[in-house]
């Protein structure tokens, strides 16, 4: 894409709502505007970033067998009534009614409506285990929406959603879950750290929150530095085999970490010194067992293998795909704005044409745009240099090659990465292949 083409708004000036550094750059890098309190319209770049990062969770989520539907935003309340939580849930649900004077609901979550649908469609164990997955706007009516996405009242997120025919079944499905969310993780470049966690609204006797590392972390956290050595991805572990998952499991709960309100100092005290790790975390996902919670309530049950009617045991898997793009901004940013993960990225690498007008980097710019493609930005503005450099390390872009007249008259460019700030005085031939 073109800047001279792009709706990218770059703001010089930080916007004076904006208190935090996630805030701050999807405002000042075109990312996002918002449009009410806590709702945001996605721009271009950042919709690229979202798709980005939807794409990666999908993935992860394909990977251990989880199917994908589309549910609903709108939900009716009598379902909500059927399991107990209408009443209870409190202001953050958006209530309202139709034409009709039906009883409606703004869906904070999924866990009535995605049992209804397996009631009316499941009706024998051995049509179990499955676990379904989407990804879908939610709404929460926080009283004070605060800190751009990070704390909105419309936000995108993906729910997964486990039915099993007992108790071992469903900690296996956890455990692959919680598997697929340290790949996830690990993907975007992040050091994600599972910690245990209340069940909250609902509710359940098994839960982890997966916490990644920033200074504007809404909860404190302490944990032992052997998470930061662990690699998920490869053929480390193995979701299907039962022997992996409790390798895996053993080494996640092996090592200490908590958040502030569960830590223990006496427990932390026997982590070796030089391994203790404390500082600010911002929650990314969070998982939860809670057995026949729902399908007991609901009154949703399978005939079991004598006949006999039984309630599938339940979880449910969440990960704040919106959030994430603040979280990731809050863990990987400097001075100049955004350091984007590679794999998250809008566009992996930003073309600067320093004299546009001049034929040498006007030919040597459009070769370079020609051979690189669609994931490549090309910043062909009438602008002065500077302006072009800090825009784009505000944007964060991974690479920035660098396009002056007197090294295109020598067929030469110059490639920085973003992330480190090295150069590279190199030919077009090798900064492409650089870039891959």
């Amino acid at each position: 894409m073109r800047l001279s083409r792009c709706l990218i708004p770059t703001l010089k000036e930080t916007p004076a709502e904006a208190q935090i550094a996630s805030h701050r750059l999807m405002l000042r890098a075109g990312l996002v505007r918002q449009t009410a309190a806590g709702i945001y319209a996605w721009l271009p770049a950042g919709l690229r970033v979202l798709n980005n990062i939807a794409r990666i969770v999908r993935e992860e989520q394909d990977a251990i067998g989880a199917q994908e539907l589309l549910m609903p935003t709108i939900q009716p309340a009598e379902l909500w009534r059927e399991s107990g939580r209408y009443d209870g849930y409190g202001k953050e649900m958006l209530r309202i009614r139709d034409r009709h004077d039906r009883e409606l609901l703004y869906g904070p979550t999924n866990e009535e409506m995605i049992t209804d649908i397996f009631r009316q469609s499941v009706r024998s164990y051995r049509e179990l285990p499955q676990s379904v997955y989407h990804i879908q706007w939610k709404f929460r009516d926080e009283v004070r929406p605060r800190f751009g996405v990070m704390r909105g009242r419309e936000f995108l997120m993906k729910d997964a959603y486990s039915f099993d025919l007992d108790h071992a079944g469903a900690v296996r499905s956890y455990r692959q879950m919680m598997l697929a969310y340290m790949r996830t993780f690990q993907r975007m470049g992040l050091k994600a750290i599972p910690m245990q966690a209340e069940t909250g609204p609902i509710g359940g006797d098994l839960s982890h929150e997966f916490i990644i590392l920033a200074p504007t972390g809404e909860s404190q956290v302490f944990y032992d530095a052997a998470f930061e050595a662990i690699d998920y991805s490869g053929g480390n572990f193995d979701h299907a085999s039962d022997s992996d998952l409790a390798r895996f499991t053993a080494l996640m709960t092996s090592h200490y970490a908590a958040t502030d309100e569960k830590h223990d100092a006496t427990a932390f005290q026997r982590v070796p010194e030089a391994d203790r790790r404390e500082g600010r975390g911002i929650e990314v996902g969070h998982i939860f067992y809670f057995g026949t919670k729902y399908s007991a309530a609901m009154g949703f049950a399978v005939a079991g293998p004598d006949g006999a009617p039984l309630h599938p045991e339940m979880g449910s898997y969440g990960i704040g795909v919106s959030r994430l793009v603040g979280g990731i901004i809050e863990a990987s940013h400097d001075a100049q704005g955004i350091i984007w993960p590679d794999s998250v990225a809008p566009f992996r690498a930003v073309i600067l044409n320093l004299k546009p007008g001049d034929a040498v980097c006007d030919r040597a710019c459009d070769e370079l745009y020609e051979r690189l493609g669609t994931g490549v930005l090309y910043d062909d503005r009438a602008e002065r240099a500077g302006v072009k450099f800090a825009d784009a390390d505000l944007m964060g872009h991974p690479w920035q090659i660098i396009v002056g007249p007197r090294g295109a008259a020598a067929g030469r460019v110059e490639l920085k990465r973003r992330a480190s700030g090295e150069r590279a005085d190199l030919s077009l031939d090798e900064a492409l292949a650089r870039l891959g």
